[in-house]
């Protein structure tokens, strides 16, 4: 079986979208579609057709595209069930736990409120790779806007879950922002200091710094270490509950 081609396509000031393309079948779906006309161009210059559409939650800039690709060429959208009112154009109704067949690949769904009520993340086991939208960032993790501290740590802690290779795909490149903050709550951390060089010179030369990996941003993200004793006591809370601490840790970033 080959692997999926991902295709990384930045769009706006800050989003990538991600065409994931199935080479035995020919099927290729499209994540968080901010906007149509730099997908089409793109799916042009690759020769591919969409067939799906995959949203990880229902902001404008993950499915402001929907309708127009929808309209060109009569993909299936797929969303969160728990959402769909809020979901443009959706067809396919998808929850916690469960699995779809996409071409002839198995992709997994993980309901992962804490940003939206109603975010969900897309895990292709096999290729290693997660669409989590803005639910974890590389060194980050996306803003509460309708959901609780503890709702998103619980989100969180199903990534942590996964296989350390697996490969982050998440929706906005805000690397870098979140290294100059991250180092302020992991000021110790040897792996977080070279991670931040390392990110410096890509964004020097113009280069994304997604995809990430599940293994570094356990080793980096203070997002996920609200359980390390480094991150409690920087935060000024050693030893307390660790939704307390990412809570802080949050409150922190929010106003950095």
């Amino acid at each position: 079986m080959t692997a999926l081609r991902i295709e990384q396509v930045p769009v706006l000031s800050d989003n990538y979208v991600y065409l994931i393309f199935d080479p035995d079948t020919n099927c290729c779906a499209c994540v968080d579609p901010a906007v149509s006309a730099p997908i089409k161009t793109r799916l042009d210059e690759l020769g591919w057709r969409l067939t799906h559409i995959f949203n990880t939650h229902h902001h404008n800039d993950h499915i402001g595209g929907n309708l127009q690709l929808k309209q060109a060429y009569e993909c299936e959208i797929v969303g969160a069930q728990i959402d769909a009112a809020r979901i443009a154009g959706i067809d396919t109704r998808v929850r916690d736990g469960q699995t779809f067949t996409f071409g002839s690949k198995t992709c997994r769904v993980f309901e992962v409120p804490g940003h939206t009520s109603g975010h969900i993340a897309f895990w292709f086991e096999e290729d290693q790779a997660l669409f989590c939208g803005d639910t974890l960032f590389s060194l980050g993790c996306g803003r509460l806007f309708e959901g609780t501290p503890a709702q998103m740590w619980d989100s969180l802690k199903k990534f942590k879950q996964l296989p350390d290779e697996t490969r982050v795909y998440c929706a906005h490149e805000y690397t870098q922002a979140n290294a100059d903050f991250a180092i302020t709550v992991d000021p110790e951390n040897a792996d977080l200091q070279a991670r931040q060089k390392e990110i410096a010179l890509l964004r020097q030369q113009g280069l994304p710094t997604i995809p990430s990996y599940i293994g570094l941003e356990k080793k980096t993200n203070p997002f996920l270490r609200a359980d390390d004793p480094g991150v409690q006591k920087a935060v000024g809370l050693s030893g307390a509950d660790t939704v307390a601490v990412f809570a802080e840790v949050r409150r922190l970033k929010d106003n950095f």
